[in-house]
């Protein structure tokens, strides 16, 4: 789980609070790249951050290198970074959206898009939940959230009828007024004393069993500019445009049938499903600037260096060309370290080429 047992340079042990998902950890025990990493980097005296900034266009020069980046700050004042390479790191939706924007005379169809690739085969962590509550306590609400996934079904099998798989992953995904909005049983009040008292007896009674699954890659599936809305910046909107396959729908509900049986063997006194939709509400984006060995049908290569510009680097899950069968952070990363090291046999040799 990446997350600290006892103190590590300078890092807290965890405390078992039971805020690891979707907060920060005060204690420094969760080994996020907030944690983890960018104090490693301040450290050095070569890394700077910027926070509160949003950059608008990845500026080129006269021969179509990158040569900086225009971006506003907290006060939306303008301001061009010059740099001898550029990364980027925005995943699958801002990353096209900002090479898209960074269109010029070279570039005319968005920047490193001369495939026309950037912001296709745009790919989700599509999944299903199930809940089931429990006769006793299971105080799920404590320590940390993401402890065990089968993996029993994350391979293909022909018998099944369709080509995906995914893990099975159980937890508690719910704060307290999360769980009152959509963690209890659909015949259940949801007002009033019955509402109250269902709350009280559920929420340390409750285990959710998340599945993610495969999100096929579509071509159609794409992430591009709004030709008419715009952002608080004046800045073309993202607009995506998304329709599951007819196989992640069999994918999902064949996992979402499997969690039911487990929570059945686990005991579980009711369990229930919530629906499986159409949806792009997913915390992972990937897939919108492809990687692969063929300028002509990817935007990268296998270092994550784009085709077209030798000094643009896109590291992030844009670089995906499959979803995976789980969510995709820790596969990100170590692409990313992957990347790095590469970056840096470059520089040192001097092929990174740049106008600065």
């Amino acid at each position: 789980m990446a997350i600290l047992s006892k103190p590590y340079r300078g890092r807290s042990a965890c405390a078992h609070c039971g805020f690891c998902e979707a907060f920060g950890c005060e204690w420094g025990a969760k080994s996020s790249t907030l944690a983890s990493v960018i104090p490693v980097a301040e450290k050095t005296g070569r890394c700077e951050i910027r926070p509160n900034s949003y950059v608008r266009k990845i500026s080129t020069d006269k021969n179509g290198r990158v040569d900086g980046v225009i971006y506003f700050d907290a006060q939306k004042q303008e301001h061009l970074q010059k740099a001898k390479a550029v990364v980027v790191c925005a995943n699958g939706a801002e990353t096209p959206r900002l090479l898209l924007m960074s269109k010029s005379n070279l570039h005319t169809q968005g920047l490193a898009n001369s495939s026309g690739m950037v912001g296709k085969f745009f790919m989700v962590d599509l999944g299903a939940l199930t809940l089931g509550t429990f006769e006793h306590p299971l105080n799920e609400f404590k320590s940390v959230q993401v402890t065990r996934v089968v993996q029993d079904f994350y391979d293909s099998d022909p018998k099944r009828g369709f080509y995906g798989g995914g893990g099975i992953d159980a937890r508690f995904d719910f704060y307290p007024i999360g769980f009152a909005l959509n963690g209890l049983p659909p015949d259940v009040p949801r007002w009033g004393a019955g509402f109250k008292k269902a709350l009280q007896e559920n929420f340390n009674r409750t285990v959710t069993v998340l599945n993610s699954t495969t999100c096929l890659p579509v071509e159609s599936n794409i992430v591009s500019l709004d030709p008419e809305v715009k952002d608080a910046w004046g800045l073309p909107a993202l607009r995506i445009t998304y329709k599951s396959h007819p196989d992640d729908f069999k994918t999902m509900s064949f996992l979402r049938d499997r969690s039911l049986d487990l929570l059945d063997a686990a005991g579980a006194i009711r369990k229930w499903a919530l629906p499986i939709e159409d949806t792009t509400g997913s915390a992972h984006l990937m897939g919108t600037c492809r990687m692969g060995n063929d300028p002509e049908s990817s935007v990268v290569d296998k270092y994550h260096c784009a085709h077209d510009v030798p000094n643009l680097f896109i590291v992030d899950g844009s670089s995906f060309v499959t979803s995976g069968r789980n969510q995709p952070t820790c596969t990100i990363q170590a692409l990313a370290y992957r990347a790095a090291d590469h970056m840096i046999r470059r520089a040192k040799r001097g092929s990174i080429p740049s106008s600065v």
